[in-house]
């Protein structure tokens, strides 16, 4: 007989139905005197809720909500020390002055109370400090800037955005002036009082920020550092100005409160930046002059060019070298950031690749994080899609929102109130929206049923996955929670206003999404091409549907796709779609907003030739800012040619029409005009996407 043994973990991951224990990154930790509950951080964030530099009520309660979620250390939104010199924002957090005390008191009270500790991060912006430049101030650099940044991005930028770009300075033209001794030990100075205030307001621990380019990070790297005094040249004294900070902090706090800094591992986009051995090397400096945590980043030179790349990446995991190589290099604690999941978190702790992860876009979306997982409840972690909804607003200088998370900065919406009188409330259409809307209203007590036409839950957000993975994970989050809340689900099933009045529900939620309209005159448009909308291309991946005009060897094809099980599976599709693509070699995309951009860089990864055409003057529109300007670049590195202001179709064999949508539901008037109670929500009221189907669904869900 053969023997299999559990280990401790297997057995945890089985007695908890499957789930992984997660024993790494929930097991206990320690930096310098500060003890934690577990391995998670909230990473700072700029939250831009701030009134005068003091913590607001909603700042507050958003730091709150993740410490009641189980967070182990908060790290609250970079705050100046010299506010409003030295300052990116207007509301961001002050520590220049003691009169900031009381209200950093009120925030560490509050965390405190729901069981986590708090760090909050400590800068000056230097280059960056759009209030200086507002307030007629010249920044402070080590070394006049070089060259100029590669602004063609900003071409997909409306006039409001840009408009809004310039909120911090005032539309202002900034100054520079390179850093004199009286400035750095100004400087100096104005770190050490500021963690002064922090610790007196009884924090836990103050983070030092000497990463993402703000006047910290210049000096260490040579690529903005071209001074040839004690303050540049050799990487001694590139890092004199940071371990000069942490010593004159750690002189007027003390050893109990823990110190942190914050490092870029790589600097992207800047000849002569940071390199992971280089930032090893600062790492050990910060370390010996009296560090207890470094906290791994990266950062793009080019926000407009590489933002993605840092210091908000797209790809997983992406700084997880970084940090392997700056713990082979320290004995301090290690603090991991870069989009982690849970699974790589704990993955990265146990092989000691690092000692703590922080999660930042991932608490955005779900504050609870780590209670789920204590509970075993992974799979009702509410996922974030990786979208830039969020940190667009900080371009703005405004407080972020979530696609996915309404509450965020109103954690109120995060408190589902129970109906006082249950309703038998009917939804049509299982997208998000459906989904979302269902979700709620069974949360608060109401009996649903869902109904959807198609096979499968997910509405386009299921066939998005082909393009944006990320949408997945908010596709399976959202069929998880409707199930396990027992929300009737029928697929298959299509329903007519007559269907839904004999149902006899109390309220009904149209969801059924948006209507992609075929041209008027498509022959006439596009000669003799052959011309799908995006309903026409789903239908030919997935086999479901009719598409008029496909050959008889493409419907052969999506049959059998549907017979052996490929099309069922986008990741199968997705696989597949590498070999077999039924489309010609040339391909014009009409429409070059989110959904022309995304499948552009899909076809042309599939070596299809591809030509977006725009009428508008702007590609990507409605992607947030970041995303954009990332969606754009990698399609035109994939040779896709992009037409602005064009309506002018290039001739090829395949047109897919990825614009021309409408937000309809004539069913909705049906129902009212016979007296049912009904509401439209998502595409089908106003075509917003994700982040439109979800905020949409939620207000109307709560409100029933």
């Amino acid at each position: 007989m053969k023997v299999f043994r559990l280990s401790s973990k297997d057995a945890t991951q089985f007695l908890k139905g499957g789930e992984m224990g997660f024993d790494s990154l929930l097991n206990t930790g320690r930096i310098g005197a500060m003890s934690l509950s577990n391995r998670v951080v909230l990473p700072a964030m700029d939250m831009n809720l701030c009134d005068d530099g003091d913590f607001s009520k909603a700042e507050i309660a958003h730091y709150t909500a993740r410490a009641a979620g189980g967070v182990g250390l908060i790290i609250t939104g970079t705050g100046a020390v010299a506010w409003p010199s030295g300052a990116c924002s207007w509301h961001q957090p002050s520590f220049s002055d003691d009169r900031h005390i009381p209200s950093i008191s009120a925030l560490v009270q509050s965390v405190h109370a729901a069981g986590s500790k708090l760090c909050v991060q400590i800068c000056h912006h230097g280059k960056t400090a759009g209030v200086d430049t507002a307030q007629d101030r010249p920044l402070l650099v080590p070394s006049y800037p070089q060259g100029k940044l590669d602004l063609t991005a900003l071409q997909d930028n409306t006039m409001d955005e840009l408009i809004k770009l310039g909120s911090a300075s005032h539309g202002k033209q900034a100054r520079y002036k390179e850093a004199d001794e009286d400035d750095l030990a100004w400087v100096i100075e104005q770190f050490a009082q500021g963690a002064k205030r922090a610790s007196r307001a009884g924090v836990d621990a103050v983070e030092i920020h000497a990463a993402h380019g703000y006047l910290v990070n210049t000096f260490l790297s040579a690529g903005y550092n071209k001074r040839t005094d004690r303050w540049g040249g050799s990487i001694e004294n590139r890092g004199r100005l940071m371990t000069e900070i942490i010593r004159a902090v750690r002189n007027q706090i003390g050893d109990l409160v823990a110190i942190s800094v914050r490092l870029n591992g790589m600097e992207y986009g800047l000849q002569d930046g940071m390199t992971p051995s280089e930032a090893a090397i600062f790492a050990v400096m910060a370390q010996d002059a009296g560090a207890d945590a470094i906290h791994v980043s990266a950062n793009a030179h080019n926000p407009f060019a590489d933002f993605t790349d840092g210091p908000l990446p797209s790809a997983e995991a992406q700084y997880r070298e970084y940090a392997r190589i700056i713990k082979k290099a320290v004995t301090i604690p290690v603090i991991a950031v870069g989009r982690i999941s849970p699974e790589i978190g704990d993955e990265m702790i146990s092989r000691g690749e690092c000692d703590f992860v922080s999660m930042g876009r991932q608490l955005l979306a779900d504050p609870d994080v780590v209670n789920k997982l204590k509970a075993g409840q992974r799979k009702s972690i509410r996922p974030c899609i990786n979208c830039y909804v969020c940190v667009e607003q900080n371009f703005f200088d405004a407080p972020p929102k979530c696609a996915v998370n309404p509450a965020l900065c109103d954690e109120s919406l995060a408190q589902l109130v129970s109906t006082s009188h249950t309703k038998r409330v009917l939804i049509v259409g299982g997208g998000p929206a459906g989904l979302e809307a269902a979700r709620i209203a069974a949360s608060r007590g109401h009996l649903v049923s869902l109904y959807e036409a198609s096979s499968r839950l997910g509405g386009t957000a299921w066939f998005s996955k082909l393009t944006t993975p990320a949408n997945g994970a908010l596709v399976d989050w959202l069929e998880h929670e409707v199930r396990r809340l027992g929300v009737q689900i029928f697929l298959k099933k299509r329903l007519s206003a007559v269907d839904i009045l004999e149902l006899a529900p109390n309220e009904v939620i149209i969801a059924t999404g948006a209507i992609r309209n075929r041209p008027v005159n498509e022959h006439t448009d596009y000669g003799d091409s052959r011309v799908y909308t995006g309903d026409d291309l789903r239908a030919l991946l997935t086999g479901e549907g009719i598409v008029t005009g496909a050959s008889q060897k493409t419907r052969l094809v999506a049959r059998l796709a549907r017979v052996f099980g490929i099309s069922s599976n986008i990741s199968r599709v997705r696989y597949w779609s590498k070999m077999y693509l039924p489309l010609g070699k040339d391909v014009t995309i009409v429409g070059g907003g989110l959904v022309g951009l995304e499948l552009a860089e899909f076809l042309a990864e599939r070596g299809r030739t591809v030509t977006v055409v725009e009428e508008q003057a702007h590609l990507g529109l409605p992607m947030a800012m970041p995303r954009r300007w990332s969606a754009v670049q990698k399609v035109a590195n994939h040779g896709v040619q992009l037409r602005r202001s064009s309506t002018d179709v290039v001739a090829s064999k395949d047109v897919i029409i990825a614009n021309n949508v409408s937000a309809e539901a004539p069913i909705a008037d049906e129902l009212r005009a016979a007296g049912m109670s009904t509401h439209v929500i998502g595409d089908a009221h106003d075509v917003g996407y994700i982040e439109g189907a979800i905020h949409s669904a939620g207000k109307v869900a709560r409100e029933i």
